[in-house]
């Protein structure tokens, strides 16, 4: 039996962490930063990215439609369910961290004590949908 990669795993390969490549991402503020390690996530299929959120920035509702696995690689990961922000309802989650996610749920993040990295582990295409059409950064972009 011929077994078939996945896109970006047919050979061995290492990523150290200051060869990742951190870029800008349409559908997150501006100051937020994204970054593929494998796969693609535009396209169907398993993929890895990290995500790297400033000190006091709020990521507002919204939902994706694919399940999520987030593991908190630094800095501590605020998160709270539901349609509307609420500071209150966040919950905190220290470095190490591995928190399910399942696609369709709304929820919200908060880098509220610091800078924080998650690495988001999925099966693509990657989707992200605002609760309020405003809080999408893609509707201010020229």
């Amino acid at each position: 039996m011929v077994r078939i990669h996945q896109p970006g795993e047919d050979a061995f390969r290492s990523i150290l962490q200051e060869d990742i490549d951190w870029k800008p991402f349409a559908a997150f503020p501006p100051t937020v930063r994204l970054a593929v390690l494998v796969g693609d996530p535009s396209q169907p299929g398993p993929y890895v990215v990290r995500v790297k959120v400033p000190s006091g920035v709020k990521l507002m509702p919204h939902k994706h439609p694919e399940d999520r696995i987030y593991t908190v690689m630094s800095g501590v990961f605020y998160i709270g369910l539901g349609q509307t922000f609420d500071g209150d309802k966040v919950k905190a989650y220290p470095p190490g961290s591995v928190i399910v996610l399942p696609g369709e749920t709304w929820h919200f993040h908060w880098a509220k004590s610091g800078e924080y990295v998650t690495q988001v582990t999925a099966i693509g295409p990657l989707g992200l949908e605002y609760h309020d059409p405003h809080d999408d950064p893609r509707r201010h972009s020229p």
